[in-house]
């Protein structure tokens, strides 16, 4: 068991995920690069039920598709470093935006929990949100909180804590499409199991792949010693 418990931060710009990060661990945080690339990562530690946990603020991002490095820097974290838990903070007043980075997490990684920040806005605003319905939905835990009041925080990490030891589990459900792609998906996924086994989320891999994502492929290259994946 390795000294902490890895949380990753993610979301997209402004959504409240830095004011979380601060609110968590305080002063208890240093910034530098990861895996040499010249964008900076925010870690923090802090304590709870006796448990110790760092947690990773990654580069806000719309999507995990590679269009910037921030994009590229949180999608490499997420699926090579394995965090213990990735926590998607979603801008709880602009939820149809924002679902679409939580989708792609979902894809990627299992133990995932959806943080509905900026809830009192949302309140204020007339907005309705029923997290237990999201929930069921997603096939992962979902939480509303105010970062920046420090409401719903406890919850959040209680959730968090549960996760970890296992009380409460995530089945995060799959999106599925046509019958010719879930064959081509099939297909593809049965080579790279082949290749990698449970390494690495091959559903989302031969998505990606037959989306012609040249990013992701060099990456998978790099962090396994040159495997080249036809």
């Amino acid at each position: 068991m390795s000294e902490y418990y890895r949380i990753a931060l993610v979301g997209n710009p402004n959504t409240g995920k830095s004011t979380l990060f601060n609110t968590l661990t305080g002063l208890r945080q240093h910034t530098g690069n990861w895996a040499g690339k010249t964008v900076e990562l925010k870690e923090g530690t802090f304590e709870f039920k006796n448990k110790s946990y760092r947690m990773i603020d990654l580069p806000g991002s719309y999507s995990l598709y590679s269009n910037s490095l921030d994009e590229e820097v949180a999608r490499d974290y997420v699926l090579f470093e394995k965090p213990d838990v990735t926590v998607v903070v979603l801008d709880a007043t602009a939820l149809e935006r924002n679902l679409n980075l939580a989708l792609q997490v979902l894809e990627i990684s299992k133990n995932v929990v959806i943080c509905l920040n900026l809830i009192d806005e949302a309140e204020k605003r007339g907005m309705k949100i029923y997290e237990q319905i999201f929930m069921r939905k997603l096939g992962v835990p979902v939480v509303k909180i105010s970062a920046r009041n420090k409401t719903g925080i406890p919850a959040l990490l209680d959730t968090i804590d549960r996760l970890i030891d296992g009380v409460i589990a995530c089945n995060p459900n799959t999106i599925k499409y046509d019958a010719e792609t879930e064959a081509n998906i099939n297909y593809l996924e049965t080579k790279l199991i082949a290749i990698f086994g449970d390494r690495l989320p091959t559903r989302w891999l031969a998505i990606r792949m037959l989306d012609g994502d040249q990013s992701l492929i060099k990456a998978i290259e790099d962090n396994y010693f040159g495997e080249e994946v036809h």
